[in-house]
Formats: C-alpha cells, structure tokens, sequence
C-alpha cells in the first residue's frame, strides 16, 4: 500500500504528488480518471479531508489537501489509490504495483503560496502541450473553481477562500483568473520543482515554523531562497535526496 513521506502534520495544507508504477500510463483512460475521482470524493468525504485543488494526468497526480487529522491523508489515500487500482487490474487482468512505492508531501503556506500552488497544478496538462488552457482538461480542479462543474463536486470551496484569503467565491474566481493570466501570458511555462520536491515551501516564517515542528529532523534539511516575479522571495526546505520527480 502507498507510503507517505515521514511529514504529515495535522492542520496544515499539502501538496500530495504520487506517480504510476514505472512512470507508466495507467491513467491514460478516462475511465480511469473517472474511478480516480470518485474515490478521491468518497474518500474526502469518509475521512473528513477536505481537497482544495487536484490535477489527474495520464502518469501521475496531484491534489492540494488540508490536513486536519493525524493520518487521514494516509487513510485516504489508501482508499483512493487502492480502489484505483483493484479496478484497474480487474478490468485489465492485471497482477502488480499500480503506484510508486511513497507518494510525496510538500507543506503549503497559505495566501498567495496556495494560489500558486494551485496555479501550478491546474496548469500541468498546458505545461505538457496536451491542452492550451486549464478548461479544456476535465480532470482537474479549475472547472468546478470556476463553477462549471455543478454535480459530484469534490471541492471545499469555503476552506479554500479561508486559505487564500478572500471573502467571497467572485473575488476568488477573478483573481485566479488573473494570476492564471500572468503565467499564461509567459513565452515559456517551466517547471517549478520547489511544489514537488520540497517538504514546505512558503514565506520565511512559516518555513521557520516548519522547521520547528520538525524538531530533531531538520539537520537532515535543505533551506533555500527563490526569487518570484514580484520581487520578493518564495522559501522551501528539502531533504537532501528529492522524494518525487528526481
């Protein structure tokens, strides 16, 4: 069964990536994507963990979940990614692992980190040239954000306007419209490896706050600034050997 990695803290948001076996195409099917999704909403719903944000590609996924106790991220994803895959390899008559051995954790801040955070997953299918918008890829979470999905909705929409701090569902929409913008607008759309790679990336104090309830784990961590676009800096701590994407 999917191992997390060893840092999952109650009460706080994460950045949950975990590949197929292999890198292989095991979400290739709609279909597949399909049974994904409603595990992940019975699964939400069953252990109470709210999902602010996902992204289902062919290889791999991503979700932004909040944590609000210990060890039901790892319950739900058991469900989700198990019941994923006991299907699958039925259909298929299939034997083996269907998922990589540890799916990864990376500790968001919220405020203007979640909205990039966001940003970032919704725009993996136009990063890899499959669509040239976020509305034209169905797996994802910018079609129910924007209201468009109206049944079988997985999103905690209220929790995700307390995390980014707005007040209402309109000014939510039109700033992420505007932040989708901006990243639309580039020439070049690179990866940004401190949303997969990192343990928490966000603001320097809340780094600081990481790495203290982290306590004795953080000589085994890596602190580092990156510049953003508006001037100021986005900070991540790593281990020193990658868990996802290396």
């Amino acid at each position: 069964m999917p191992r997390a990695n060893r840092y999952i803290l109650p009460q706080q948001l994460y950045h949950i990536t975990h590949r197929c076996h292999d890198r292989s195409y095991l979400l290739r099917f709609s279909k597949d994507r399909n049974v994904y999704r409603e595990w992940l909403r019975e699964g939400s719903r069953r252990y109470g963990v709210p999902i602010l944000g996902y992204c289902l590609t062919s290889t791999h996924i991503h979700l932004i979940a909040y944590s609000k106790k210990e060890g039901a991220i790892s319950r739900l994803n058991q469900l989700v990614e198990g019941s994923t895959a006991q299907q699958y390899n039925k259909r298929k008559e299939r034997k083996g692992a269907y998922w990589e051995d540890r799916f990864h954790c990376t500790l968001i801040d919220t405020g203007r980190y979640l909205w990039n955070c966001l940003i970032y997953i919704d725009l993996n299918m136009v990063r890899a040239g499959v669509v040239n918008h976020p509305d034209q890829w169905e797996w994802s979470s910018y079609r129910e954000l924007m209201g468009k999905r109206k049944r079988y909705r997985i999103l905690d929409l209220a929790l995700l306007m307390d995390k980014c701090h707005v007040n209402s569902i309109n000014e939510l929409r039109e700033k992420y419209q505007l932040i989708l913008g901006s990243y639309l607008d580039r020439d070049v759309m690179i990866r940004e490896p401190q949303w997969t790679e990192s343990l928490a990336v966000g603001g320097e104090l809340f780094i600081d706050s990481v790495k203290e309830l982290l306590g004795a784990r953080r000589t085994a961590l890596l602190e580092e600034e990156i510049p953003s676009d508006d001037g100021s800096s986005i900070w991540s701590i790593r281990e020193k050997k990658a868990n996802y994407g290396s």
